[in-house]
């Protein structure tokens, strides 16, 4: 690759890295505040979280519109990055959780206006033959700095929300810089729509059912997601803020390691084996994590994460070769936004059905997403090839 696009590429994985760190803090953050200072109930806690989904499953598609209009617009992105960093000095200052849900709301519309565009100009301007790898690292690095997130969270504890959110605020301001110095140096690689043409570019595998496998594995994998993983996890095992934070990050990061493989595999091998790989694994991660011990726990977070880590890059590849790609990754962003939105608010209502025990105590809520996991290994295994 030319050194100009490499440089850009290097400095969106490097932003990948900088907001996430920003976003991991903030997250344990306003969940334990929620819950412990608030005295907000886990249905509450839920509508926080999602609330955040919601607004970037907007924000996303509306972003993928907007770029069909003018490259020029990807510059929004990095601004709404910026945004963030105001956006957070306003959770301080809140009094009840829907105050705090409305924050999210607006966190998660900036959220899906720079993410997805981020996503979509690092995939689009990679070489076809690496893009799956490249963009798994993307990822990768997004996931390191969520355990390094997590881990500061942990070591800032003492200074309060109101400190905390001054330590995420820098780094937000951060990562919307380096992203304005990528999309200048990749601006002219940025193609967010091309004609559609018999011999031109076309994706390997049936873009709706990919759509509809990434919608039934982001409502799967929902628990994993936002405030409402943290308070579980800490509820179940009785763990201390600190201890859950340190455990969710070394199972993000794990995940995002064992990720790269998969990319590697989809790059060189088959994208629909590792699709079916990925719904698998999906599929079952909720059956784990409903058993209220330790490792399952543990394995069931991990599994889920790594199947939605790695399904991600290989989903991005395809829907990169479409002739309208900056909409389809925003589509995807938005469509799995909702889904976990969906997969979120169940969880939240579920939860008051509590546990049962059949030998092993199993959360009740957990199991409600059963029906999600046996419609997604169906749709995987009907997955085939465009040419096909």
């Amino acid at each position: 690759m030319e050194r100009k696009r490499l440089a850009g590429i290097i400095l969106l994985i490097i932003s990948a890295f900088t907001g996430t760190i920003a976003f991991r803090l903030a997250t344990p953050a306003i969940a334990f505040y929620t819950r412990n200072i608030l005295q907000a109930s886990m249905l509450s806690v839920s509508i926080v979280s999602m609330s955040f989904v919601l607004a970037r499953a907007f924000s996303s598609v509306l972003g993928g519109l907007a770029l069909e209009r003018g490259r020029k617009l990807v510059y929004i992105g990095a601004l709404a990055m910026i945004g963030n960093a105001l956006a957070v000095h306003l959770y301080p200052i809140t009094s009840t959780w829907v105050q705090v849900a409305g924050i999210k709301l607006l966190n998660g519309f900036l959220n899906g206006l720079s993410w997805p565009m981020a996503q979509f100009v690092i995939a689009v301007t990679t070489p076809n033959e690496i893009r799956a790898r490249v963009t798994s690292i993307y990822f990768l690095f997004g996931s390191i700095a969520s355990l390094l997130g997590n881990y500061v969270y942990a070591y800032t504890i003492n200074l309060g929300l109101s400190g905390q959110m001054w330590i995420a605020s820098v780094f937000f301001v951060f990562t919307g810089v380096i992203m304005i110095l990528a999309y200048f140096l990749l601006y002219g690689w940025i193609v967010p729509k091309r004609k559609k043409t018999p011999d031109g570019e076309k994706p390997s595998l049936n873009p709706k059912r990919i759509l509809i496998i990434a919608s039934l594995m982001a409502i799967i994998v929902a628990f994993t997601s936002g405030e409402i993983t943290y308070i579980y996890v800490s509820e179940a095992l009785g763990m201390d803020k600190a201890r859950t934070a340190m455990l969710i990050g070394w199972a993000g990061f794990l995940s995002a390691l064992l990720s790269y493989v998969i990319s590697w595999l989809a790059d060189v091998r088959s994208e629909r084996r590792m699709v079916v790989l990925t719904s698998v694994m999906a599929a079952i991660s909720p059956i784990l994590a409903a058993v209220k011990t330790a490792p399952t726990v543990f394995l069931g977070i991990f599994m889920a994460l790594l199947a939605f880590q790695s399904f991600r890059p290989v989903s991005r590849k395809v829907l990169a070769s479409y002739y309208r790609s900056s909409l389809a990754i925003g589509g995807v962003n938005g469509i799995q936004n909702l889904s976990t939105f969906a997969g979120g608010m169940l969880f939240g209502l579920a939860y008051s059905l509590g546990e049962i025990s059949v030998g092993v105590t199993l959360n009740l809520a957990l199991l409600s997403f059963l029906p999600f996991s046996l419609a997604l290994l169906r749709e995987s295994v009907k997955l085939k090839g465009t040419g096909e």
